[in-house]
């Protein structure tokens, strides 16, 4: 048997019979205090003698191992999913999109699924995946917000979807995709957008006990490989006005435009101030330029530059929006149509399932959280 188990490749897939016994003398070097004293041994599946990769030379913390690079993880992300990280960072992705449902549910929401082939952008501008769809001009939902949005004025009250997203930028930054699993939910309005911010701010402190709570083990092989710090979150997230977050960037010594959008250096920066002065790395800003908004977006009713964060539309200022923001409402016109025949006020929000689990986890490449990425150039595996 001996002879037999040495000619085993590794990665190999075995079937073992035995005796699960307690050694007499601890076991050193493992957390696992038993042993199986073999009877029998079968090879189910033997692995090709050299493997590209094996999930021993991936990890790259606590040993002097061998790094590998992102690309050749990805490109063998089978073998690559077999680390104890990765098999961490997607049971908490499967947490965090169970956690989503059920919050939900319990708030009386419905789940929908909304079509992904559309004849229009969802979301304005022209970063969107273009094809013919029997002979008529289509591309990929860059999200679902205008039939979520349909589905309020459908008599649907609350509503979300887990759903696939799609995106055509070039973006070859850290932190997107091409393709994600987008989280979407729209809510009708009873009195203010605020609404909308409780649900945020309840769904996601629900979402971050329950990781810290329930996925010590899992966490932890992840930090094993990738160390980082936890989320410093407030039970009650702090809410900032977009006014608060420039001037704060102003006193800081940063100078932006006060109804323009912020960049990535500007939301960096601010993180750090909202950080030293609140104590927390989550937190919510509300009340954004108008300008930078997309069309569907209400400004504020006390003043016209900025914006409802949180989406509460009229017909005739949806189509005089999405007019200005350069989209052809010939090609949205059953949205805007489905306003004309009453529609409640609503608000709602989209994040990314991978950014969730990437921010959560202080991972540095949105990669890391996608089982199989999509990028500018990436279709494979």
């Amino acid at each position: 048997m001996v002879k037999f188990v040495a000619g085993l490749s590794r990665e190999s897939i075995i079937d073992v019979q035995g005796l699960v016994s307690v050694p007499s003398v601890p076991i050193k070097g493992t957390t696992q205090q038993v042993e199986v004293q073999v009877r029998k041994l079968h090879c189910i599946s033997k692995a090709m003698p050299t493997l590209p990769l094996t999930s021993r030379m991936q990890q790259e913390a606590g040993e002097q191992l061998v790094r590998v690079n992102q690309d050749t993880r990805l490109n063998y992300r089978v073998l690559d999913m077999r680390t104890p990280a990765n098999q961490g960072i997607f049971y908490i992705q499967h947490e965090v999109g169970s956690i989503f449902r059920k919050f939900l549910e319990s708030e009386g929401f419905e789940e929908i699924h909304t079509p992904k082939l559309i004849a229009g952008t969802s979301e304005g501008g022209s970063a969107v995946f273009k094809l013919d769809y029997k002979g008529q001009s289509a591309c990929l939902a860059q999200s679902p917000q205008l039939h979520k949005q349909m589905a309020i004025c459908g008599d649907k009250e609350r509503v979300f979807e887990v759903g696939p997203v799609f995106r055509a930028e070039d973006s070859y930054t850290h932190r997107h995709l091409c393709e994600f699993v987008g989280l979407d939910v729209e809510m009708e309005i009873k009195k203010h957008y605020s609404e909308v911010m409780d649900i945020v701010d309840r769904l996601f402190v629900r979402v971050f006990n329950h990781l810290n709570e329930k996925c010590k083990k899992e966490l932890d092989a992840v930090r094993r490989q990738y160390p980082f710090e936890p989320l410093k979150y407030l039970r009650k997230t702090l809410r900032l006005r977009f006014e608060e977050g420039v001037q704060m960037l102003k006193d800081a010594g940063v100078e932006i435009d006060p109804y323009g959008d912020l960049n990535t250096e500007s939301e960096r920066k601010l993180g750090q101030l909202v950080l030293e002065k609140y104590g927390t790395e989550f937190y919510i800003l509300h009340r954004y330029p108008l300008a930078v908004r997309p069309f569907y977006t209400m400004p504020c009713y006390d003043d016209t530059k900025y914006s409802n964060s949180f989406d509460v539309f009229i017909r005739e200022l949806l189509e005089e929006r999405a007019k200005a923001c350069g989209i052809d409402v010939n090609t949205i016109t059953t949205y805007i149509d489905s306003f004309r025949y009453g529609a409640p006020p609503h608000g709602g929000f989209g994040v990314g399932l991978e950014r969730v689990v990437m921010l959560f986890c202080g991972l540095n490449n949105i990669r890391k959280t996608s089982l199989f990425p999509r990028d500018p150039l990436r279709l494979a595996p």
